[in-house]
This record gives structure tokens, C-alpha cells and sequence, in this order.
């Protein structure tokens, strides 16, 4: 079986690119290939954030992403960079820019985009979802 990893840089509630990146690490982990890491990046990293409260009617990305991972053992990583832009940060980042607060879930990691590179080396194949 092959070795995946995926590059999302989809907005997680103005496009339909995360949904289809979920169903389709799902797909792909029911089918017997593996998931190396998942790479947010751009506007992907949005869904690092503990602080989504989508509508009742409305799947929890952040929530979603995290249980895959947790049950599966996989990484989850949001770029630095574009995390830092957008407001996503954990408690070293807070801290190191002077921020009164953390927002990244748990499930995820941030880091740079040498993760990516690496994901890119150990994987069969990378997709991706914008």
C-alpha cells in the first residue's frame, strides 16, 4: 500500500476543499494506504483553531480533523507563518509575541514548512486540497 501525505490550503468554511480533504483521508485509510501527515497551510490553517463554533447543522472541521488524527496517529501540522498571520498560535508563539492567549486545538502542531519537504520525501504521493 502507498504512503500519503496531504498539502491543505482550502478556507475550512468558504470552500468545499477541506471537506474533501477529510472524506478523502478517510477513504484512503479504509482502503489500507497510509497517512503520514497532513499539512495545513494559507488559508488551511484556519482550521487549527480551538475556537470554531460552527452551527449545530454544520461538521466541526477542527473537531473532525482531530479525532482522525488521534484515532489514526496522525500529524497534523499548520505553517508557522501563515498561522502567525492568521491568528493561530500555541502557547510558545503567544508567548513569544506577547499575546495574551494560545488558540491552537491540541490535535495540531505548528511548525515549518520543512514538514512539508519531509512529508514530500517519505510519501508516495502528496494532495492537494485549495
Amino acid at each position: 500500500m502507498a504512503t500519503f501525505s496531504l498539502l491543505v490550503t482550502a478556507n475550512p468554511y468558504s470552500s468545499q476543499g477541506q471537506f474533501s480533504a477529510i472524506e478523502f483521508a478517510r477513504t484512503l485509510l479504509e482502503q489500507g494506504h497510509n497517512l503520514l501527515r497532513v499539512f495545513f497551510y494559507a488559508d488551511g490553517v484556519l482550521v487549527a483553531s480551538r475556537l470554531h463554533a460552527p452551527p449545530a447543522d454544520e461538521i466541526n472541521l477542527t473537531k473532525s480533523w482531530a479525532k482522525l488524527a488521534i484515532e489514526k496517529d496522525i500529524e497534523l501540522i499548520a505553517c508557522v507563518t501563515a498561522a502567525n498571520k492568521r491568528g493561530i498560535v500555541n502557547a510558545s508563539e503567544a508567548e513569544r509575541n506577547a499575546l495574551t492567549g494560545d488558540n491552537l486545538d491540541p490535535a495540531f502542531e505548528i511548525s515549518g514548512l520543512g514538514q512539508l519537504t519531509e512529508a514530500m520525501l517519505e510519501s508516495d504521493r502528496v494532495i492537494t486540497f485549495g
